[in-house]
């Protein structure tokens, strides 16, 4: 009996020793990349942060000039202004539904109609004529052409009449400084949104959703480093520029209706634009944000509730608000020392990098916003508990592992 305490007393005083000493300890300070760096807050050069490794220091800070990037190949297209493209006139494309009356019609020709996914309209056995890229009034003319043309209708004015019933979404691609580049459609419509579902027949349809600042919100919105003064709209041969910045504040500004095919092209800066981290026309009201806080570690997917991983946070939040959102910041004063940790990926570069705060320093450092940076879509938080804790788990687990040793030595002993 003697021996199985002495033994016991062993275990103890090294696992104590391991595990308090360990529990009391802090991981190494993440180290990251120079290049990584983009958003402000994501390093402070004085308080008590932890500042890891940072490669390739001999990088430059940011000019106050914001450099801009590579500029859009518009070879052989023609500019023209604002106005002339970006005129509020909508134009035909795949999806939208149109009503045509032939006059007289003895073969039955009006109707309903969709345009095709080729851009096209077909009336019975007619060829195909193209509506894609045209007003409703240009389609009447080209429509009324094909059908004189096959001897169906009298060369009268208003021999066909086509009427816009409703306005489908448009597929654009949108690139450059926005946080989801691609193809998009703006104005998508539901079945419980469409157009005469209710009402009946109607002609004309306003469809709010095809306009420029739609697509650039189905792509994630524009970046803080995006410059929305010069945003490129280029269709078919032409192209212009356009300044939205009016629409982030309380300017006018012009907000094309789109046409299919439309290629967006918001450029990049070198400088990061707080005013453009909040929701607005141009961004996204919310964004997903991966969140962790657990005392101990998860031996399961279900108890570490991997099925709720993300969080809504509205776009503008910063890593402190964030924080007391996940329940890290509050509590006793005794585990005040909590720390986090940010990940979040330079979406210039898609270079990563990681951030360690002190928690308390955000909340108690009068230059808190030189180390809380905002969040960015897809942005993942940590939580960290105090010393404190890491001691009591530590201890608690020295008593879970002490009382599983105890029935081995006894058996040892026993044997022995």
């Amino acid at each position: 009996m003697t021996r199985t305490r002495s033994a016991k007393s062993a275990i103890a005083a090294l696992l104590s020793s391991s595990l308090v000493l360990g529990a009391c300890s802090a991981g190494p300070a993440p180290a990251n990349v120079s290049s990584a760096r983009w958003a402000p807050g994501q390093s402070v050069q004085s308080g008590d942060h932890r500042q890891g490794e940072w490669l390739d220091r001999a990088l430059a800070p940011a000019s106050q000039q914001c450099a801009l990037g590579a500029a859009p190949n518009l070879t052989g297209l023609q500019q023209v202004s604002p106005r002339e493209l970006g005129a509020a006139t909508l134009r035909l494309g795949p999806g939208d539904r149109l009503l045509i009356e032939v006059l007289g019609d003895p073969d039955g020709l009006s109707g309903s109609y969709v345009v095709d996914s080729d851009g096209t309209v077909s009336l019975g056995t007619l060829p195909a004529v193209q509506a894609q890229g045209r007003t409703a009034a240009e389609f009447s003319h080209e429509l009324r052409a094909s059908l004189i043309g096959a001897g169906l209708v009298r060369p009268l004015r208003n021999a066909v009449r086509v009427r816009l019933a409703e306005a489908g979404g448009v597929a654009v691609t949108v690139s450059g400084a926005v946080f989801q580049a691609g193809s998009v459609r703006p104005g998508e419509r539901t079945a419980q949104t469409r157009i005469g579902q209710k009402e009946g027949e109607v002609s004309g349809d306003a469809n709010a959703g095809r306009t420029l600042s739609t697509a650039l919100r189905a792509a994630g919105g524009v970046r803080p480093d995006a410059d929305v003064t010069a945003i490129t709209l280029v269709r078919g041969s032409r192209f212009t520029v356009l300044d939205m910045s009016g629409m982030m504040g309380t300017l006018p500004a012009i907000d094309p209706v789109l046409a299919a095919g439309d290629q967006i092209i918001v450029p990049e800066t070198s400088c990061f634009d707080e005013s453009l981290v909040r929701p607005g026309p141009l961004t996204q009201p919310g964004i997903k944000v991966y969140m962790s806080n657990l005392t101990r570690s998860a031996n399961n997917n279900a108890g570490a509730a991997i099925g709720a991983k993300t969080g809504e946070l509205p776009y503008g939040t910063r890593m402190l608000q964030a924080l007391v959102a996940m329940n890290c910041v509050g509590g006793t004063y005794m585990q005040s020392d909590r720390r986090a940790v940010l990940i979040s990926r330079n979406p210039r570069n898609g270079q990563s990098i990681v951030i360690e705060r002190d928690i308390e320093e955000l909340v108690r450092g009068a230059d808190r916003d030189l180390a809380d940076p905002y969040l960015m879509p897809g942005d993942a938080l940590a939580c960290y508990d105090s010393k404190w804790t890491n001691f009591r788990e530590a201890l608690s687990l020295f008593s879970d592992v002490a009382g599983a040793a105890t029935p081995a030595i006894v058996l040892q002993q026993a044997a022995n």
